[in-house]
């Protein structure tokens, strides 16, 4: 009866998924990371952020990581890092490594702003 009623759940609502994979997708977190940059700077903002990617990739409980441009030159953030990660630990424990020994560079009047996330709806 359980069973039906989850795929009854599924059908109706258009889940896609069982609810225990639901469950495990919730268990990551979602970073999301705007950046301030000047317009001079993108360039060399992109490349720091792949140089970040290339090492954050490498650590436990990395999931994926998406760099977004804005379509307009205007915008408050020119780009936007959406990242997933197993847990807070694992992201928390992978920039704290990364800070010492990634050897990034430091971009004048580049800003981020990171936050950890969860997803609560689909």
């Amino acid at each position: 009866m359980r069973k039906l009623l989850a795929a009854l759940a599924i059908t109706i609502f258009g889940l896609g998924v069982a609810p225990a994979q639901a469950n495990e997708a919730r268990k990551s977190v979602v970073l999301i990371n705007t950046f301030t940059v000047p317009v001079e700077q993108i360039d060399a903002t992109i490349a720091m952020w792949e140089m970040a990617r290339d090492f954050l990739k490498t650590r436990p409980g990395y999931i994926s990581t998406k760099l977004h441009r804005s379509l307009s030159p205007e915008a408050k953030y020119l780009l936007i890092n959406v990242a997933q990660w197993e847990s807070p630990e694992a992201y928390k424990a992978a920039t704290v490594l990364m800070r010492k020994e990634a050897n990034l560079p430091k971009i004048e009047g580049v800003v981020p702003g990171p936050g950890l996330y969860e997803v609560i709806r689909d």
